[in-house]
């Protein structure tokens, strides 16, 4: 799809059921997130989520879908330590039905990425707003509005795909210098408030159906707007994102 300059969608998913329930809707990839830390347990960060939740919900997904790509999130403290710790705890994850892990982090973890894929494991890399290092950054802020920002985050890019990462996911990145890494990459990116020119897009899926009432955040869009059910709503998203209409200038920074 990439290589043919279609855009793909990309929503978390948790539980076989959704798993089942997205891919018959269309969607292209199941994220099993550690956000799950945030809208299944309830914690305002993802880092108490552990990699043994992780592996559960893993599971559950693939048990529900026969077809479409599934990425699991190394969840906090898993990959840190050292690429062979890393590859312990990601071999796990593809045994529990991922095709593929997803790491959070810059240039320090080009050496864990790759020693990863040199060993088959395919990895989706992570960069701007990590949610792991959000005590770092001080809340859930955009990154990479300075000029100094902007490079290191396009160095960042360069670095991870040279290592072997197979897809990039940018998070709270002002759309023009996402756009900018998507032109320099030939990987495909994952955007989530990176504005609309990345390969794909990839919303929670609790968000986009509306379901956390008490989150007005600005590159969210409640699908279940204008919607008569859970299935239409996906497919407008889907829609929306195919074309790209989603996300619009009012969801970009």
């Amino acid at each position: 799809m990439y290589h043919e300059g279609e855009k793909f969608t990309v929503l978390t998913c948790y539980d076989a059921c959704f798993a089942a329930f997205l891919e018959n809707a269309g969607i292209d990839v199941l994220l099993v997130g550690d956000s799950l830390g945030n809208v299944l347990q309830g914690k305002e960060t993802t880092l108490s989520v552990s990699l043994g939740e992780m592996l559960y919900h893993t599971r559950c997904v693939s048990a529900g879908s026969n077809k479409a790509f599934i990425m699991a999130d190394m969840p906090f403290g898993t990959f840190q330590e050292s690429p062979e710790q890393a590859f312990g705890n990601a071999s796990k994850l593809l045994a529990a039905g991922a095709q593929m892990v997803k790491i959070e982090g810059g240039r320090i973890m080009s050496e864990t990425i790759r020693f990863l894929t040199q060993r088959g494991i395919p990895v989706c890399a992570h960069i701007g707003l990590t949610p792991q290092s959000v005590h770092q950054f001080g809340g859930y802020k955009i990154q990479g509005k300075s000029d100094s920002e902007a490079k290191q985050l396009v160095e960042d890019a360069l670095f991870l795909e040279k290592a072997g990462a197979n897809m990039l996911l940018m998070e709270l990145v002002p759309a023009t210098l996402a756009k900018g890494i998507t032109n320099e990459l030939s990987i495909p990116t994952i955007g989530i408030g990176a504005g609309a020119n990345c390969s794909a897009q990839v919303l929670v899926l609790h968000d986009m159906l509306g379901l956390n009432l008490e989150r007005n955040t600005r590159f969210v869009k409640n699908f279940m707007v204008g919607a008569s059910n859970i299935e239409e709503a996906i497919k407008n998203y889907i829609d929306e994102v195919k074309i790209g209409k989603f996300p619009g200038s009012e969801h970009e920074f």
